[in-house]
This record gives structure tokens, sequence and C-alpha cells, in this order.
């Protein structure tokens, strides 16, 4: 799996994990991941109260030492991206998410300032955007984004909030897993379902998981793989 050497992504499950804080799990990897960096651009696009989530975001970066812009609240959102230290796309709905980067044109801008170099954040949606496609996602389809086609940041697909099988559960729907193997059904890129407190840090090329709790890699033609933190995916991922 190649992946450009000059990308910086850090692509969390969940902002929120149970018995912690909004991104208190990922406080260490978030600040060693940015380093001397101290301006962030938030994407608050996937939930209908940016506003709230803006602020939320805000205060919680801020107390971190970062300064905080809301690209909702910039009338020229090209050029916010375009000047952007760093960028972090919060969670929510990815289907919404998707749509308004389409809508404010901003798909292939994002991908190339990452190209260049700019550190790319996302917990949840904005994990998922950063796949090639959003059919991973675990979203209701609330809007329809012109395309399914994202960012493509990384070359294989994510599924964030991945779920193991209940064995005590009585509901009869399929399993996380098994939902993932009819996408493998119907495509053919490996997806790696990042567990809540799990994420995936991309550097000078190499992938690696990170977090607490691991991860299921699904590939076409194989069984789905236990991952454990500290994991290059690179060579799974193919």
């Amino acid at each position: 799996m190649l992946i450009n050497q000059t990308k910086r992504l850090l692509l969390i499950s969940n902002s929120t994990l149970y018995g912690s804080g909004f991104l208190d799990h990922a406080e260490s990897e978030i600040r060693d991941f940015l380093g001397a960096i101290e301006q962030v651009l938030f994407v608050p696009f996937a939930l209908q109260d940016r506003d709230g989530y803006a602020k939320k975001a805000s205060e919680r970066l801020e107390r971190m030492g970062y300064s905080v812009q809301s690209l909702h609240s910039v009338a020229d959102k090209p050029q916010a991206v375009e000047t952007a230290q760093s960028i972090f796309v919060g969670g929510g709905n990815t289907f919404r998410l998707l749509k308004s980067l389409y809508d404010f044109d901003l798909v292939s801008l994002i991908r190339k300032r990452v190209e260049e170099g700019m550190p790319y954040m996302g917990s949840s949606a904005g994990s998922n955007v950063a796949a090639p496609t959003i059919r991973t996602t675990n979203d209701m389809p609330i809007v329809e984004p012109p395309s399914f086609d994202a960012l493509g940041l990384v070359p294989f697909q994510i599924n964030p909030h991945y779920l193991d099988p209940d064995t005590n559960s009585k509901h009869m729907g399929e399993t996380r897993e098994e939902r993932l193997i009819q996408y493998l059904e119907e495509n053919e890129r490996t997806v790696v379902g990042l567990r809540e407190g799990a994420m995936i840090r991309v550097e000078r090329g190499i992938a690696t998981l990170k977090g607490s709790t691991g991860a299921r890699v699904l590939r076409r033609g194989h069984e789905p793989l236990e991952v454990e933190p500290g994991t290059i995916l690179n060579d799974l991922v193919q």
C-alpha cells in the first residue's frame, strides 16, 4: 500500500470514549501529532448545530493550547482551507458532512492541501471521509451528496465505532462484521474497522494503528483479521 510520504493524518474512531470527556482519550496523540502547530481549522458540517459544535471543539482544543477557527463561520471557505495550518473534521452524520464539502467545493482542495503536508485530523465521520468512499459508514443517508466518493486520503475504507458481535444479544439482524463482508461482496477495497478508542496515524507513508482497543481488518477473500495497537497497517490493507 502506497501513501504519499508528505501526508500527515490522525484518524480517530470516536471523539468521546465511555468514561471520559470530549477528546480526552486522544489528547496525548493529538498533542504529539500537531507538535508546534498553533492553529486548527475546525469543520463542524457533520452536525446541524454548527455553532454549538464549534464552541465545544474550540473550548476543548483551546485548553490544549491551540487557536481554533470554525470553517462554518468563515465567508471565504476555500481561502480558509488554503491558508490553514491544520484541519480537524469532526464527527456526526457522514452523508451531511460529505454533501457540505461538495456544496462548498472543498473536496479537491482539502485533498490537495493534505497532499502538500497540511496535517489532517478526523473523528468518526471525519475519519470516514478520509477514505476513498463513504460506503462503509454506519450512518443513515439523511441527505444525498452528489457522490459517495470522498477525500481519498488513504487507499482503504474505514468503519469507525466498529462493534464486535454480542454473544448474549437476542438481536437477529446482521452484525457489523456481516455488513462489512456484504460490502466486500460488491467492492474490493480493504476495510479497517476501528473500535472506539482506536485511531490510525499516518506519517512518512506509514499507517500505524494507535489507541487502546485494536481493530478488525476485513479483506475480500480472507478471514477477518484482528489487529493490535502498534501494528503497521500498510501490508495488511493492500
